[in-house]
Order: C-alpha cells, then structure tokens, then sequence
C-alpha cells in the first residue's frame, strides 16, 4: 500500500486489467487479427477457382498496416503457407517421404517471400512504403527470388480487369499500390466494383477452333515414364480426336516419356496419314542431365518445340549438382523460348510449375501469342488442389490478355 496526498491509503497496483492498454499487447493482438485475414486470403483466394483470386489483393493491405517488421514477417508466412498449403502432401507423394520432410520443404520455400517482405517493410507510411511493397512486388515476380514467387497477388488482375491486356496488368498493379496507403478503404472499394462487374460477365476462356486438349489419368511415380502400353493408349486417344474432326492435339506434360529415337519412330509411324498434328510433352536426356520439352508430332515427323524455362525446384531443377561436378536433373532455360510457332499460331507455352509464377508468362505475352497451351504432370498431387491452383492462374492470365486456352494434365 502507498498513500496519496490527502493521506489515504492506495494500492501499490492498479486493480484495472493493464494489458489492453500496453502498446505491445495491442501490436500483438493486431498482428494476430491481421495473420488470420492473411491465411483467409491465401486460402479462399487459392482455393482453386478463378473468381476468388481477387482476395489475394488484400495482401498488400494486410502488410502494410502490420505494426512491426516481425508482424510484417508473420502475416507474409500466414499468406503465403496458407496458399501453398498442398506443397506438404504433393512432396509426400512425390519423394515418398513422411509429412516431416514435406514440412521442412513448405516452410524452406515460404523463406524468400517472407524475407523480402519483412525486409522491404517499413512503420513510415507514405510514398516510401508503397514504392518498398513495389520493389517486394517486382523482386517476387522474377529470378532468382522469383523462382518461388508463388501466389502472386498480380496474378488476380485477368479476373478484374479481363482483357484489358497490359491496360490492365497496370491497373491492378496501382491497385495493390493504393492497398499499401491510407487510401486503401477507396481502393478497395474500387477493386471490388471492378470484380463485381467482371464477375457478372465472366466468360471462361475461348478454344481456337479445331484445337483440342486430352487429359490422360495415367498416374505416376518418381522415375518412371510412359511405357509402351502408355504410348499406345495415348496414340489412340489422337486418333480418336482426329477422327472428331479435331486437328491439333495437346497432351500433357511427359505423356510421350522420354523422347528418343525410337519413341519418335513409334510416334510418326502411327500418325502416318492421319490429318493431325499433336503437342506432346516429354523428357529429352543430355550429357548434363534432361530437359523437359513439348514435341510438335505429325506422320511427317517430329521436333523438339519448347524447353521448359522453369522446372520445379528440388525435385527436379537441382542445380547444385553442377557443383558437386555431377549430371542429373532438368536444365532451367530461364528466359528462353518464350513463343514457339506451332499449329500455325504463335504459342505462349507453360509446363506445369511455370503456371505458378508470374515471369514466364508474362515474357511470353511481350510477344503477342495467339493462344496460351498450358501443360501438367499431376499425379503427384492427390489429395491438394494444387492442379485446381495452377488452372485458376492459368485462366486469370488469359482472360486477361484475352487470349483463347488450351490446357491438357495427367493426374
């Protein structure tokens, strides 16, 4: 007990619960509220449906109000391990390892975009903060941080803004801008009038006429490819689609295994005569370990038609192998090949990963394709929408460069 002036007696302590006035309770408490509307947003936003990638634009909000350098951290991981919340299981399956490893995978790869965030935060708002969440936008969308540059809020611009092309790339672009200001109530309400127009009139994208995408339920496992039962069930799913009227086939990644001579003899040999021409993908071995390519097939011949500019991390592209002097794994041709002409058209192609990232198809798009042909292997997936993921992005990109879509995925 103490005594005040008047001489009566007071307790030492208050008996009024102190907490919710302390600064840091309350940045905790902030912190905590602003995690959980992150994980919402990367869980609702990638849930696999093309209408709901706009959540994924109150990200930057979320980062920008987060109170401390280490909440800024803690919401960017809330948002970006609840968005890629399949990768656990898919690395299970894949590597058949147990749930340990396929953690340690999930949170290794949350890293960079955690670190970029936490470090390009800043408490003075203003321009300095947006032009920071800028730098963070742009380091994510490119190599080497760009590399695991998943769930990318930009991505949700096609959804929004459907084609309004570069028009609207730039436009979403100051959208997740005005997200990081004051002014992010009228922001928001902008965006959402935005969606809710495009939702009211959304289209899904075209087909070009006579081009047809064949999915095949062939499965899989680490280190194995198409055997010949495969080729031939697979070669009369062509045909079955030429004898529709169909005259370009696209199959799915790795659906013609591993490309060699002997696998092409096959391939042109059944095709001879038949009016269609097919895009397979497939694993071409080198000296230095393999690509993974699509191949233009016909009954005149076959060539090699894309290289993939990014394979999966880990678990294929693995480029500390070189180090070691060792061979092995898929070779990443970063900037390479971003059209291929194939069809008659010009071809922004995208194997598997490549619809998860922002670069390859915006690089691609630089060069006025005709259509988009989006290509997987997704068997290693069961149990994850992490497919569902890949072709919700894969949609919102060419909806909004108006772009007609082919898409083709074993699972």
């Amino acid at each position: 007990m103490t005594r005040d002036i008047s001489g009566r007696s007071r307790p030492l302590v208050s008996s009024a619960w102190p907490f919710p006035s302390s600064p840091f309770t309350r940045d905790a408490v902030k912190t905590v509220g602003l995690m959980v509307l992150a994980v919402a947003a990367g869980v609702i936003g990638w849930s696999g449906h093309p209408i709901t990638l706009p959540l994924a634009f109150g990200f930057p909000a979320l980062w920008a109000n987060s109170p401390s350098r280490i909440a800024a951290g803690i919401v960017s991981a809330g948002y970006f391990l609840a968005a890629s919340r399949g990768l656990p299981q898919g690395a299970v399956n894949y590597f058949g390892s147990g749930i340990a490893e396929g953690l340690a995978l999930w949170l290794g790869a949350s890293l960079a975009f955690v670190a970029v965030h936490a470090v390009l935060w800043t408490s003075r708002s203003g321009r300095g903060r947006t032009v920071r969440y800028a730098a963070a936008a742009v380091i994510m969308s490119v190599p080497p941080f760009g590399i695991v540059g998943w769930a990318h809020p930009i991505t949700a611009a096609g959804i929004v803004f459907p084609g309004w092309g570069w028009w609207g790339l730039g436009a979403a672009a100051i959208g997740l801008l005005a997200m990081t200001t004051k002014f992010w109530p009228i922001a928001t309400l902008v965006l959402g009038g935005a969606f809710a127009w495009s939702a009211a009139t959304w289209t899904e994208p075209s087909l070009p006429q006579g081009w047809i995408g064949v999915d095949t339920k062939f499965g899989g496992e680490r280190g194995k490819y198409a055997g010949l039962f495969q080729h031939h069930e697979t070669i009369a799913a062509v045909k079955a689609a030429a004898a529709q009227g169909h005259k370009v086939v696209v199959l799915p990644e790795g659906a013609a295994g591993v490309w060699t001579p002997t696998v092409e003899r096959l391939w042109v040999h059944e095709l001879r005569g038949v009016d269609i021409t097919v895009n397979a993908g497939a694993i071409l071995v080198d000296g230095q370990g393999y690509d993974n390519v699509m191949v233009e097939i016909s009954g005149e011949g076959a060539r090699i038609l894309y290289r993939e500019r990014m394979p999966v991390p880990i678990s294929m592209w693995q480029p500390w192998l070189t180090l070691i002097a060792k061979s092995g794994g898929a070779q990443a041709h970063f900037f390479a090949n971003p059209i291929v002409e194939f069809g008659g058209a010009r071809v922004a192609p995208l194997i598997c990963y490549e619809q998860l990232i922002a670069w390859p198809v915006l690089q691609s798009t630089l060069y006025s394709p005709d259509i988009i042909v989006a290509t997987g292997n997704g068997w290693w997936t069961d149990g994850t929408s992490i497919v569902a993921i890949q072709k919700s992005a894969t949609i919102a990109w060419a909806r909004l460069f108006d772009l007609p879509l082919i898409m083709a995925f074993n699972i």
